[in-house]
């Protein structure tokens, strides 16, 4: 790992007074969890239920074939056992020590918030929280999760529905609002872990108006030419070099 460009990103982040993270599924990959576009992630996995999974997560199928949207969502999302990494735990110490004033996620894994951060939006939404799309009755996740794989219903007869974003519905809109608002008043960013081809999330790196970016991801990415430093190493091992590099 370059040393100099580590020492680059400390002393960014060190007078940056009001950097914000925004970050995707590369993030939590290191804690075990398949990505969604990589040669081995979920969207290029031959699965046993016959359609893609993009079909799967979807609104359409979920109404139409609940029984197979949580045999997938049970096995796939609900089931994993994974614990937040070096890299979701530095950004949760930086935010307790005043360097970093938000998180901004594709993911739906929670395990930002596992690890202490307190001021994240959640893009996609969530797998720990669920509701039912008929009265809106709040359901938790243990419950869902004990029925494994069966299709949970609420008293009302209604569907119960993931508060994950699903294709074919928007995005929530105060979690849009509020990360929207923490871009633009940011005036440092940082982009982890994730390619920017999924939208409309990427789309709000447009409101950042700030000078300096820095930008992990393995592959390259629209923002590379635009990043004051680029890294395409562990985002872990990125993230906890600079953490010590502050320390000296």
């Amino acid at each position: 790992m370059d040393t100099e460009k580590i020492a680059a990103f400390a002393a960014l982040l060190q007078n940056a007074k009001s950097a914000v993270f925004f970050g995707g599924a590369g993030v939590s990959t290191e804690s075990g969890l398949k990505d969604y576009r990589s040669e081995d992630g979920l969207y290029n996995v031959t699965n046993k239920y016959g359609v893609s999974p993009e079909t799967i997560l979807s609104r359409s199928f979920f109404l139409q074939k609940p029984d197979v949207f949580y045999k997938f969502y049970h096995e796939y999302f609900l089931s994993q056992q994974a614990l937040p990494n070096v890299a979701h735990k530095t950004l949760a110490k930086w935010e307790q020590e005043g360097h970093l004033a938000a998180v901004v996620t594709q993911n739906i894994d929670g395990l930002h918030q596992a690890a202490g951060s307190k001021t994240v939006f959640e893009l996609h939404g969530t797998v720990y929280r669920h509701h039912c799309d008929r009265c809106g009755r709040d359901f938790p996740t243990e419950q869902v999760k004990s029925l494994g794989g069966n299709v949970p219903y609420c008293d009302c007869g209604g569907l119960v529905h993931p508060n994950v974003v699903l294709y074919e519905e928007g995005l929530d809109q105060a979690t849009v609002e509020g990360a929207v608002d923490a871009i633009e008043r940011a005036d440092l960013l940082i982009i982890g872990g994730t390619s920017l081809a999924v939208y409309p999330a990427a789309s709000f790196l447009r409101y950042y108006g700030g000078r300096d970016i820095v930008l992990i991801n393995k592959g390259e990415t629209p923002y590379d030419t635009r990043a004051s430093l680029v890294f395409r190493d562990s985002i872990g091992q990125v993230l906890s070099a600079a953490d010590e590099a502050m320390t000296k």
